[in-house]
């Protein structure tokens, strides 16, 4: 191989190993770019997006790549590889990325919703199990380093349960269903639409709504790797812009918006809708306020509440150690947020 033709694959390789720059693909044209966005199949603005195609129709430059993933634990480890651009993911597990020893480079530049019905913990029927007290020996069953395992192990420390006096099993939202139906798991905490199939023969225990309300409120966001947003700053702006969409057709249009989602989880419309309305969604505007994102000159609480979620992981020995207010704060992106959000 000549030395000109080994340094054009090295530049090849390189340009496919995500530094910052969106990944070559397409075969060149106005589409020689590609954003690599990472998604979950729980009902969301982010479905929306994806189904209305609305940011192929503000990107027409960029090839837009959408891969499901079924947990925050998967989405962080590509991350790691460098293998994803913009993602849809919890906030415990952003947490966990923003911690040692994982100290993942991302940005935290949207909040798509807050939990509240859509995440339960639920007892199966027949399993003795009435309280969270009772799950004591029990086999209970969680995406592991996720927001539901954050909230399980929330629900275990108010009830004075030690996490070692009960079988936790990690396992991925459809794999609960399938262990529920053998009957191999007493219970689980787990998210929309895997948590309707599990209330239809067991009991709701505790909600994340609930949590929430007793101080461990637990989210999903919108992350963007560091190098993405430095290099591909007004892509970054045109998804905010129609995540923000998303988020006020929720509010005007509940009917239209699932829709789309019923699409993309093959549900039919109004269980899309009784879906989305158990959860807890943001006006655009809210985005920008000390709550949540706030502005470059003041950071919102958000930086807090992940901090704060990073305490609870580390007394319970799940991360090493807890990052500083003021890192987790140059993690939040609210560049330009107000103008961004403006419809």
């Amino acid at each position: 191989m000549s030395r000109l033709l080994l340094s054009l694959v090295l530049i090849a390789a390189l340009a496919g190993c995500g530094n910052g720059t969106a990944s070559a693909g397409g075969g060149g044209g106005a589409k020689a770019k590609t954003i690599r966005i990472a998604y979950q199949a729980f009902p969301s603005g982010d479905l929306i997006v994806k189904n209305k195609k609305w940011l192929e129709q503000a990107l027409p430059g960029y090839a837009i790549q959408w891969t499901k993933f079924d947990s925050g634990a998967s989405i962080n480890t590509a991350f790691v590889a460098k293998s994803v651009d913009i993602a849809a993911i919890g906030s415990s597990p952003v947490a966990r990325g923003l911690s040692a020893p994982l100290n993942i480079p991302y940005q935290v530049a949207f909040v798509l919703d807050v939990a509240g019905d859509n995440e339960a913990l639920v007892a199966r029927n027949g399993s003795g199990i009435s309280s969270v007290k009772d799950l004591r020996g029990k086999k209970v069953a969680t995406p592991f380093a996720s927001t539901a395992h954050y909230s399980l192990l929330a629900a275990l420390s108010q009830a004075g349960v030690p996490e070692s006096a009960v079988n936790l099993i990690d396992l991925e939202p459809q794999d609960i269903v399938a262990s529920w139906a053998r009957g191999d798991i007493d219970a689980a905490y787990t998210w929309l639409p895997s948590l309707k199939e599990l209330k239809k023969t067991g009991k709701t225990l505790i909600s994340s709504r609930e949590l929430a309300t007793a101080g461990k409120p637990t989210l999903d966001l919108g992350v963007v790797s560091t190098a993405f947003v430095e290099a591909h700053p007004d892509a970054v702006d045109a998804w905010r812009k129609v995540e923000a969409k998303a988020l006020q057709l929720i509010a005007d249009d509940p009917g239209a918006a699932a829709q789309s989602v019923a699409a993309e989880l093959n549900l039919a419309a109004d269980d899309a809708k009784d879906q989305l309305s158990q959860g807890v969604f943001l006006k655009p505007a809210d985005l920008a306020t000390a709550e949540w994102l706030g502005t470059p000159d003041k950071v919102g609480g958000l930086a807090q509440n992940l901090v704060g979620a990073a305490q609870f992981l580390k007394d319970q020995q799940k991360i090493d150690a807890v990052p500083d207010l003021a890192t987790v704060q140059r993690a939040i992106y609210n560049k330009g947020l107000p103008d961004v959000l403006a419809p």
